[in-house]
């Protein structure tokens, strides 16, 4: 579908793999420049090589461990160089350990809040006046632990649930400033991270990985896991046009595994 993206620009951030490659995937086939940052450069460089040839877009990447505050004013200030305007920041960089509480540790926790809450919240200013300047947005790419606390989830949930009222909160200056902030959550999605669990899951249970797949689908109560580019989809809209009165909102895309209201 044609959201009317076609020669604007967008900041990617974890666009290496996974939901940050699937929604750098569905901007290019949009017609966007991309600006991608992540750790893996190569990784990052083969992700630009194959967006550039499918849909003759220019691809810019920056390897960046956003963890550090130096790294990421480095990242930024090479976003602002080479993109003019800059309509979209989609801040989707951020993995958070999981595990028993007792075990996790104060750098565990670091670790999670500094790459994916104080990442998109360095990101978000630096990048502030360049889309004040072009009437941009900001999307969040968030997770459902915001909104359903787990026992082995305590950094995630934690972390989450502050990018969501970081967002917010961030909506509001948005409103004076004409920056559209909006965030998703999504479910489970078959990226690396859920099929390496399921594969741990599988070797601890013994079953079959299909096996731990259904056990897992059945105790969330929906019928499958998501595909990214569900993701991509979804932030191509909330972008666009079409959702010019989207503005701090958070949208469950979780197959309605969260069930409370």
């Amino acid at each position: 579908m044609d959201f009317g993206l076609a020669g604007k620009s967008a900041i990617v951030t974890g666009a290496s793999r996974g939901l940050g490659a699937a929604t750098a995937q569905a901007l290019a086939r949009e017609g966007m420049r991309l600006f991608l940052i992540a750790r893996n450069k190569a990784k990052l460089d083969q992700v630009a090589a194959d967006l550039s040839d499918r849909y003759q877009v220019r691809v810019d990447v920056h390897a960046a461990d956003l963890c550090s505050a130096d790294a990421l004013d480095e990242a930024a200030q090479a976003a602002l160089a080479a993109l003019d305007p800059i309509d979209v920041l989609v801040n989707c960089a951020g993995a958070t350990k999981r595990g028993d509480f007792f075990q996790l540790s104060d750098e565990d926790w670091a670790n999670g809040f500094d790459l994916k809450f104080f990442g998109a919240v360095r990101l978000s200013r630096a990048i502030w006046p360049a889309l004040k300047k072009s009437r941009g947005s900001i999307v969040n790419i968030v997770g459902l632990g915001a909104r359903m606390p787990a026992a082995d989830f305590t950094i995630g949930g934690s972390v989450n649930s502050a990018l969501l009222n970081f967002t917010k909160a961030l909506s509001e200056i948005g409103v004076r400033d004409g920056v559209r902030v909006n965030a998703i959550n999504p479910g489970y999605f078959m990226t690396d991270r859920i099929t390496q669990s399921l594969r741990a899951e599988s070797e601890r249970t013994g079953k079959p990985a299909d096996e731990a797949a259904q056990s897992l689908l059945t105790r969330l109560g929906v019928t499958r896991f998501g595909r990214p580019e569900e993701v991509g989809n979804l932030v191509a809209f909330m972008v666009s046009d079409q959702a010019s009165y989207l503005n701090g909102a958070a949208i469950e895309l979780d197959s309605g595994a969260r069930r409370d209201i």
